[in-house]
């Protein structure tokens, strides 16, 4: 180990320090070092000591802040809540005047209504009062003419009724006889119509069979037959007339041949005939009885085939053979013989499926109006019983009902 040197401070020499040298040096040192450090802990003491003086005084001075603060604080905590006991003094006092005000003015309306209530029990009170005299002289009057009150009243009730009743027997009886003779006439109005539908199909048939001939239908309410048919050549000759009548009935009857025959003087027709669904039991399908053609519907428009061209053919002869009473008497064998029979009944055949088809368009028709008579019966039947019953019940005060007055179907001059 090297030894030690140092500096010298004048020549600036090193000098080697042994153990002889150092040892002065070093306690030397060591002694101004120790000398140094309790010199700095002296100090250090009494900063200290200075520090803990000022920590003590700023903790006095604080606790002096504060318990000056605290004093503040404690007095203005004094004032304001003395400043609100005497604010919540006077909203008290206020409100406490108030309700006293509220309290009189409640026991005044009180006492007034109180005031009130009496007088209305007391004028209720005797209210009761009369009217409890009132029903006990009402009780006596009452069970003084109970009795005759009671049969007066029973009679008049009896009576009351037996009016009713027999009004209402009345009403029914005469609705009956008006409901009788309103079906009667409806019957026969169908029947009429029914007629007329076939006249119309008739007249049609011949119409639209001959576009040459002049189909005229009489007027209704005029003597004659129902239909004039002028027979015309293609060139506009007349040939004469076939007289028509319709009839639409469930039985046959001989009185028609003599006013046909009338009729057929007064027109000056050559041929009349008869077209009937019913004919005597002696003819099948069409013949001529006493002068006058007789047929059935189906084999009408065939009939009057024949007729016709028998006209046309007949003023043809005319024409031809004027004078010649031979050939008229020919041709009135001829329309009256068989041959002309078999010619007509060979049209006939040809002519039957037409018909059948027209028989089931008519039979067709006359279910419709069938169904439609029973469908206005019941209305009428329902109709009128109802009336009646509201009658019954009600009598006169019901007032009448021009509808439900006869004739429902129809004037008579319809």
């Amino acid at each position: 180990m090297q030894d030690a040197t140092i500096a010298c401070p004048h020549c600036g020499g090193s000098i080697r320090l042994d153990e002889t040298l150092a040892g002065p040096l070093v306690a030397e040192t060591r002694r101004r070092f120790d000398a140094q450090i309790t010199a700095m802990q002296a100090a250090m003491s009494e900063r200290e000591a200075a520090a803990a003086r000022q920590m003590i005084e700023a903790a006095a001075a604080r606790a002096e802040i504060e318990e000056s603060i605290a004093a503040q604080v404690a007095k203005e905590r004094a004032r304001i809540a003395e400043a609100e006991r005497a604010a919540a003094r006077a909203d008290a006092a206020t409100e406490v005047q108030a309700l006293r005000q509220r309290d009189a003015e409640m026991a005044a309306k009180l006492a007034e209504a109180q005031a009130a209530q009496a007088a209305a029990m007391v004028r209720e009170r005797a209210l009761a009062d009369r009217e409890r005299e009132m029903g006990l002289t009402i009780q006596k009057a009452i069970a003084e003419g109970a009795g005759a009150i009671r049969a007066k009243a029973q009679a008049e009730a009896v009576e009351a009724e037996r009016l009713k009743l027999a009004e209402r027997d009345k009403t029914i009886d005469d609705m009956k006889r008006q409901l009788d003779e309103t079906r009667r006439k409806a019957e026969q109005g169908s029947q009429q119509l029914q007629g007329e539908v076939l006249e119309l199909s008739l007249e049609a048939s011949l119409q639209a069979r001959f576009p040459h001939d002049r189909i005229e239908p009489v007027a209704k309410g005029t003597v004659g037959a129902d239909i004039a048919q002028h027979v015309l050549t293609a060139n506009g000759t007349p040939c004469g007339i076939i007289l028509w009548e319709v009839k639409r009935t469930k039985a046959w009857s001989p009185g028609w041949l003599p006013k046909l025959r009338d009729d057929q003087r007064a027109s000056g027709a050559a041929v009349v005939v008869l077209v009937s669904e019913v004919l005597p039991a002696e003819v099948s399908g069409f013949g001529l009885i006493d002068g006058v053609w007789v047929a059935q519907t189906r084999l009408a428009e065939a009939l009057a085939l024949v007729l016709r061209q028998s006209l046309i053919d007949l003023q043809g002869t005319r024409i031809a053979q004027e004078g010649q009473a031979t050939k008229t008497e020919m041709l009135y064998a001829y329309l009256t013989g068989p041959r002309f029979r078999q010619r007509v009944e060979a049209i006939a055949e040809r002519f039957a499926d037409m018909q059948d088809d027209l028989r089931r368009e008519m039979r067709a028709t006359q279910r419709l109006w069938a169904k439609r008579d029973q469908q206005i019966a019941a209305v009428v039947t329902a109709t009128v019983g109802l009336y009646g019953d509201v009658q019954g019940i009600a009598g006169s005060a019901v007032a009448d009902i021009p509808a439900l007055e006869l004739p429902l179907v129809g004037n008579d001059e319809d």
